[in-house]
Formats: C-alpha cells, structure tokens, sequence
C-alpha cells in the first residue's frame, strides 16, 4: 500500500487534536509517561513506632534519674558559690583584723610622740622642731595606711567609737557633748582601731 492510498483521518478527530496543539502546544511524550504527583498539602504517611510496656518503663526511670542527677547539679553550685562567697568574706575579715591589731600596736607610739611634741618649750629649738617633724611623719605614715583619727573634741559622745571616762557639768557645753579628749581614737574604714577616751559633760 502506497502514501496515496493511506485511509482519510476522520475531520473530528483532526479538530480536536488541532484545538489541543494551539492551547496548550504539542505534548511531549515523557511528560505523558510521568507518573502522577502527590497533590501539595499532603505528605505521606511515616511509619510509626511501638515500644513494649518494659521499654517504656526504662525510659521514664531514665528520665527521673536525669531530673535528679539535674537537681542535685543545681544544689552543689549553689552551695560552691556560697562556700566562696563565705570563705572570701572570712578572708577579708582576717586581713583587716591583722591590720588593725598590728595598727593598734603601733599607736602607743603615736601617743607618746603626740605628748612629747606638746611639751612646753622653745619651739625654735632643733629637738622640739626635730619631735613635732617625727610626729607629722608618723600622722601621713597612718593616712597612708588608711587610719582616721576619731573626731570627738565637741562632738556628742557615740558608745560605738568613744570610752566616757569621766563626766562633768559644763554650762559651756551641750548635755552629752564631749568636754575633753584624753586618748585619741581611731578608725579604719567603718572598724573602731582605737576608741576615744573622753570627758562627757552631762
């Protein structure tokens, strides 16, 4: 059979196939073989899994022993952060009541050079200008160190830094007002060194 004598394709079967080509453009043949999609939205179902009542068992006794091995992790810092808190303070302490001990020792010097530079004499003299240069001296050395002398001449008597000794009655000064220093009291920081002995006049 020759190209001539090929069998006429029906005029229906021409339009639709016409129509389809100017919509949409001629198919290709591996899109036509593709299998179809999932539709969007939809995924596909996971395989579940199932455990034994023993297995769950495990795993809830684990997960107690992990809270409680987490609380006692908890509990051991903060008794560390406390324990370093404490011994620091401790530390602190110590140091500042070995300065103050050994500062305290030292202020019986401070007195008998406070007396001797408050003698009667000629202040002209080398010795007596020798004494008062010594005693400025001695005052920065405890500057320096951080030791203030208590003011009281005048002040009214505090318990906490002063040692009444004596009480007098003085219409010149206040009730409870500090007549007269006697020993000079010192302070380092918010410690008492050294309480004032002093005269309270009533």
């Amino acid at each position: 059979m020759n190209e001539e004598q090929k069998q006429p394709v029906p005029e229906e079967a021409e339009e639709a196939v016409s129509q389809q080509e100017t919509a949409e453009g001629p198919v290709p043949q591996e899109e036509a073989e593709k299998p179809e999609k999932t539709p969007k939205g939809k995924k596909k179902k996971e395989k579940g899994y199932t455990f034994t009542r023993e297995q769950v068992e495990q795993m809830e006794l684990a997960a107690k022993q992990l809270e409680s091995v987490k609380d006692q992790f908890v509990r051991l810092t903060a008794e560390y952060e406390n324990y370093r808190k404490r011994t620091a303070k401790e530390k602190d302490s110590l140091y500042q009541d070995a300065r103050a001990d050994t500062v305290r020792e030292f202020l019986a010097v401070y007195d008998n050079l406070e007396r001797a530079a408050a003698t009667e004499g000629d202040d002209d003299s080398p010795h007596k200008k020798g004494l008062v240069m010594i005693f400025h001296q001695y005052q920065e050395l405890l500057k320096n160190l951080g030791v203030e002398e208590i003011e009281a001449q005048g002040q009214p008597f505090d318990p906490e830094s002063m040692n009444a000794v004596m009480h007098i009655d003085d219409e010149n000064y206040g009730e409870n007002t500090v007549a007269q220093v006697f020993q000079a009291g010192f302070r380092m920081g918010d410690r008492v060194v050294r309480h004032a002995i002093v005269q309270v006049a009533n």
